[in-house]
């Protein structure tokens, strides 16, 4: 399916306002220009770099927030910019952030910086929700430059000759109109917790690049099946190739319809899978599904260096999905999240030959060998699928 008929079958969709690629034509941007970036390597100096120019606005948000030397960094790039009189906001989640020392906050205060705990961890507060995460990963500076993916603010992004644990993942750095709507859905979350508002700056107008993007977000209670529904229609609409890198997947009956539908058309599906994970439940839960994706004919790698933490689809080299949606359910039910929905040859290119490389460098996972794996791996997938609905 060449670019044009892509632009047929969504965007009269999208007009009809039924499921889609966007669920509306106001929520696609067109004139955007997008760098992929791989790990904190490239993230995080291009994240830096970005604050250092702020002449207006900052506004940041993470779900998780070290006071490592990677949080430092960023905590003094805040700061610096905050003095010079650049209003500068900080959401940061109670979860996520669990180990966040009171004083790195103080810091951040005292220097003028605006901070948001995200649900903090009080039950006697009214509207206190454990299980009501701020999963996103956002900045945007000057409401013209933007950044988001899944990478957190910590030294386990960091590569490894930097002191950090070189966990592998993507981000993206966004100039145009989806800048701007990232910088929207920061202010709603401000606006959802403080009841303040605050002016949004930038020029929604001005379009350096050619890329149609969708920025794709669930709100806490409002439109939970966004970003699903996205990656759901470019699945099932593929025509040659699914590319996956996906840290969390625990894909239900109708994310796996879709997979198997393509598998039937002739599509190859390639999904680079963790081999190892920081959240050990949620890894058996996903390796309960191995054997009927392998079965119908779903093509599964390990990535075996470091932790996999990306979350990225692309479709036939033309549609790209990145951000910080996992296949689970807690992403679909609980977490606020955020993902950026491109169609771009150049892009979607990009990403694809990026995830196909990771994917040579991996381990491919084979049905029969698989079958073979100990049986108390097999208890431990099943214990972990019983309690999927947790992840």
């Amino acid at each position: 399916m060449e670019l044009q008929d892509w632009r047929r079958l969504l965007l009269p969709r999208a007009a009809a306002g039924r499921a889609g690629y966007f669920a509306s034509p106001a929520e696609t941007t067109r004139g955007n220009r997008l760098e992929l970036l791989n790990d904190g390597r490239e993230a995080y100096p291009a994240m830096l770099a970005a604050i250092a120019a702020a002449r207006e606005t900052v506004n940041l948000e993470a779900y998780l927030l070290r006071a490592d030397a990677v949080g430092l960094a960023f905590g003094e790039a805040l700061m610096e910019r905050a003095r010079h009189g650049v209003a500068v906001r900080l959401i940061f989640d109670s979860i996520g952030s669990l180990d966040l020392p009171s004083s790195f906050i103080q810091a951040l205060r005292n220097a003028g910086v605006q901070t948001l705990e995200y649900h903090p961890v009080a039950p006697w507060r009214p509207r206190w929700a454990w299980g009501r995460r701020d999963h996103r990963k956002i900045l945007v500076v000057d409401g013209s430059v933007a950044f988001t993916g899944g990478v957190n603010i910590s030294r386990n992004y960091a590569p490894k000759e930097e002191g950090g644990a070189g966990w592998r993942d993507l981000h993206v750095r966004i100039e145009g109109p989806a800048a701007y709507d990232l910088d929207r859905l920061f202010r709603q979350v401000w606006h959802s917790q403080t009841r303040r508002w605050f002016p949004l700056v930038g020029h929604p107008e001005r379009r350096p690049g050619h890329a149609l993007v969708q920025v794709a977000a669930n709100q806490e209670f409002l439109r939970r099946q966004l970003i699903r529904r996205a990656l759901l229609h470019a699945i099932r609409h593929s025509r040659r190739r699914v590319v996956g890198a996906i840290a969390y997947f625990v894909p239900d009956l109708r994310v796996r319809r879709a997979l198997f539908g393509a598998v039937k058309r002739g599509v190859k599906v390639d999904i680079l899978v963790p081999e190892i994970c920081d959240v050990p439940a949620v890894a058996y839960a996903s390796r309960f599904y191995y054997d009927v994706l392998l079965r119908n004919g779903v093509r599964l790698h390990s990535w075996p260096q470091t932790v996999l933490h990306a979350k990225a689809f692309v479709v036939d080299r033309l549609w790209a999905s990145i951000g910080s949606y996992n296949i689970t359910n807690r992403s679909l039910v609980s977490n606020l999240e955020v993902n950026v929905n491109v169609l771009d040859r150049v892009f979607a290119s990009r990403l694809e030959d990026t995830i196909l490389a990771d994917i040579a460098a991996s381990k491919p996972l084979r049905l029969d060998e698989w079958r073979r794996r100990p049986y108390s791996e097999r208890v431990l997938e099943r214990m972990s699928w019983l309690l999927k609905s947790w992840f």
